[in-house]
């Protein structure tokens, strides 16, 4: 099967997408790109994540053509190949409809350094979009944007993404980025959360090149 490996890692993360509770039902998306190949692996539309096999995932090229699968592709095509065209540092692309998330990109609210893990999404901040249309350049347009020079970024409205170099890696931006909005979240409930100076930042960036990043095994 061509591309058998990232057909695999797709319907595993899928099924981590709902088990990990960062979405439920069909919602959110996942994709690969493999650099050898020119291809996107991405999962189907409306396809149950626990009822998804390798064979279901699509392979696209980078104008979203379908190259081999019986299947829709997800309706966020446009949102995922935007990445691989224009970052060399976004191998994997992970999309949520993750509660705390949404919340705050429901809101149009950043998710400021609250948190020492910031470091981990490649600045200091994670910026939320302005909304726009599911499945249309204009979303792909606005969420590149606010993910410029980052890892995550809220979608307004809407929910999450984030992208690395590695499908692991993305997945697990994705799971802290959403931890760290219900943290922030939460403390908004009980007062105003105290936002780490920059300095302090700046080193969770340093460190967290590193520190963060999940081993592939």
């Amino acid at each position: 099967m061509r591309m058998e490996k990232e057909r695999q890692l797709v319907v595993e993360y899928g099924k981590k997408l709902i088990t990990s509770g960062l979405t439920s039902g069909t919602g959110g998306n996942i994709s690969i790109y493999n650099d050898e190949e020119k291809l996107i692996a991405i999962s189907p539309s409306g396809i149950d994540y626990f009822d998804t096999t390798p064979e279901d995932i699509v392979l696209l090229d980078l104008e979203g053509e379908i190259v081999e699968g019986e299947n829709k592709p997800s309706s966020e095509v446009a949102l995922h190949r935007i990445f691989y065209n224009r970052r060399d540092d976004i191998k994997a692309v992970v999309h949520a409809h993750s509660m705390y998330s949404t919340v705050l990109a429901t809101l149009g609210w950043e998710l400021p350094a609250s948190n020492y893990y910031i470091g981990l999404v490649g600045g200091k901040n994670v910026r939320s979009g302005e909304y726009k249309s599911y499945g249309t350049e204009e979303l792909a347009e606005e969420t590149f944007k606010a993910m410029e020079n980052r890892y995550a970024a809220f979608m307004g409205n809407h929910g999450l993404i984030a992208g690395s170099g590695t499908i692991q890696n993305a997945f697990n931006i994705a799971d802290e980025t959403e931890r760290m909005a219900e943290i922030y979240y939460k403390a908004k409930l009980l007062g105003e959360p105290k936002i780490l100076p920059d300095d302090e930042v700046d080193l969770m960036l340093e460190k967290f090149k590193t520190y963060g990043q999940v081993k592939v095994k």
